[in-house]
């Protein structure tokens, strides 16, 4: 089974493009229904109690993603440090479960996976891929879209700075996708290039 990695920019459209290669017949490997995993985890819980208290559990008992994102996101020197120490935590765990399914997805004959991870590159996991796509996306058009999820300017560029730079990744892929227009064009680049990434 091929493993397709998807990177680009913060907002990009990424899982957009896995779920126009899932109707291909790849599988989808998301890293972030793993975190949402890995937070349940009581090993998990407790190391991030112990760090930052109970101020980043929510309501009901579980880690709020949004108050520990103030936390990992805030400006240099505590952001990027507090960042590393929740990333070296969650990323093994992570990784193991995208593993897994992986594992679960060739037993079943799956063709091609695509691994959807926002820090695929800096977790690693690049290792992984037998093909890098490179969604593409100017950054107005992604930031109106982080917009419409919530996020104010100050958040979107605190994501997308935490992340390897646009180049860096663009440098890593063996395909660009444009993902400006209608997702009716981005299914039909994908289709074009599909057999030559599972081939």
């Amino acid at each position: 089974m091929k493993i397709i990695g998807l990177v680009g920019g913060v907002a990009s459209g990424k899982s957009l493009v896995a779920r126009q290669f899932e109707t291909l017949g790849a599988g989808v490997l998301e890293a972030d229904a793993g975190t949402y995993e890995v937070l349940k985890q009581p090993e998990v819980e407790a190391a991030i109690e112990t760090r930052w208290g109970r101020r980043v559990f929510g309501a009901d008992g579980r880690v709020d993603r949004a108050q520990l994102a103030k936390i990992v996101f805030a400006p240099s020197p505590d952001g990027p440090a507090e960042r590393k120490y929740l990333e070296q935590l969650l990323h093994p765990r992570i990784g193991e479960l995208v593993r897994r399914k992986a594992e679960r997805l060739a037993e079943q004959g799956c063709p091609a996976a695509v691994l959807d991870a926002p820090l695929l590159i800096e977790a690693g996991w690049d290792g992984w891929c037998d093909k890098i796509v490179f969604v593409d996306c100017p950054r107005e058009l992604r930031e109106s879209r982080a917009a419409s999820r919530g996020w104010t300017q100050e958040e979107f560029a605190a994501r997308e700075d935490a992340q390897e730079s646009l180049d860096r990744k663009r440098s890593r892929a063996d395909v660009i996708i444009d993902n400006a227009g209608s997702p009716a064009s981005t299914q039909a680049r994908i289709e074009r290039i599909w057999h030559s990434l599972i081939g």
